[in-house]
């Protein structure tokens, strides 16, 4: 079949939605489509050049009238400019608002037909969806779009019945990449972070907001402390991240607890763990728990959102409330002092991320999309 151009439009930095674009990306462009990235720096996982990869830079000037930069303008501007220059196919656009809307701009500005892919990666309808000023907003994004996928079935279902847009959609799940993560050899990694060869580990990777309740995180391993010696690693950064070193010292637990920062080196990180916690009150999909199952890694995650359609509980990892740091603690004791079963859900979770979520059997999807919407252009 004929090879695609495709505009993709994505937030260029660190997170699910700009990890999904960008390794759909690359795997669309080993298949031979041309892909267009339309943001205002280059997505940071772009680490090595390809032929059939282009990136477009939306610039944004400043004008005296305007109190704050028109992003939104701009880039809608930059999308007409590359669908005309370059002869687009369609669109793929990550989140409704503000990235819908100004594709919607865009394509009338270049007075085009092109369709239009939204993906829903969640924030746009579990935040945005909820505050009535907002709410019109991504529905029109929605609305103006071609075709609209969401990350998962929970997800889908919560755009029907708090937005209500005049077409269904279609869920195509969240997918990771098989060469990157996989069960690895971690080295002296444990030892180099000064964990000694009997302590367990339970690892947490987010971007350290509010909605990942990290105080229930350490709740919940100092729960565990009680009974066995471990360790909590706190991966990544983000604007809890000082409060939480506050808890950390309050609770004098900075010995047993130790923050990474950012890391490159996540499957070795989740080689020398043992269980992982995921303890967030929102999630569309959760990412980092299919991450965590294709390396062997069980995790001990909150029954909300797309999570379930993840963790299968009692399988491949174990379920618990919000905010139930006791269930969290107990649960996670069962993995960590039971080596057989901990085995068990790690043959398990790499089962669910080969069957359910492989990258081809996404890519594949995703790429039937793309043929049924440059067909309708």
């Amino acid at each position: 079949m004929e090879k695609l151009k495709v505009g993709v439009i994505c937030y260029p930095s660190l997170g699910g939605s700009g990890v999904v674009a960008t390794e759909l990306g690359k795997m669309m462009a080993d298949k031979g489509h041309e892909m267009h990235y339309i943001t205002s720096s280059k997505p940071f996982r772009f680490l090595d050049a390809h032929q059939n990869i282009q990136f477009h830079e939306v610039k944004i000037d400043g004008y005296s009238v305007f109190k704050y930069p028109p992003y939104d303008i701009a880039l809608a501007n930059r999308i007409a400019e590359v669908i005309e220059t370059e002869k687009l196919d369609l669109l793929h656009v990550h989140y409704a608002v503000p990235h819908a809307v100004s594709a919607a701009l865009g394509k009338d500005m270049a007075n085009s037909t092109i369709g239009v892919i939204t993906t829903l990666h969640g924030t746009d309808v579990t935040i945005l969806g909820h505050d009535p000023g907002l709410r019109n907003t991504v529905r029109y994004g929605i609305d103006k779009s071609t075709i609209t996928t969401a990350v998962s079935e929970s997800l889908r279902l919560e755009t029907l019945e708090l937005i209500q847009p005049k077409k269904d959609l279609v869920t195509i799940y969240n997918f990771i990449d098989e060469n990157k993560y996989h069960p690895v050899n971690p080295g002296t990694l444990k030892s180099d972070f000064g964990i000694k060869s009997d302590e367990k580990v339970i690892v947490h990777i987010s971007n350290f907001r509010k909605v990942k309740r990290i105080p229930d995180i350490i709740e919940s391993f100092r729960g565990v402390l009680k009974e066995i010696d471990a360790k909590l690693l706190l991966v990544g950064d983000g604007p809890e991240k000082v409060e939480m070193e506050a808890l950390v010292m309050e609770l004098g637990l900075q010995a047993q607890v130790i923050f990474t920062g950012k890391r490159d080196d996540l499957p070795e990180l989740l080689a020398i763990s043992d269980v992982m916690f995921h303890l967030s009150e929102k999630e569309a999909f959760g990412l980092v728990l299919l991450e965590a199952l294709a390396c062997g890694l069980p995790s001990v995650a909150t029954d909300v959102g797309g999570i379930p359609e993840v963790i299968e509980d009692g399988v491949n990892g174990f379920l618990v409330q919000v905010g139930d740091t006791n269930a969290a603690t107990q649960k996670a004791l069962l993995l960590l002092k039971d080596d057989d079963l901990r085995a068990t859900f790690r043959e398990n979770g790499l089962i669910t991320a080969a069957d359910k979520f492989h990258s081809s059997t996404i890519v594949n999807q995703y790429e039937k999309l793309y043929y049924e919407v440059a067909g309708n252009k």
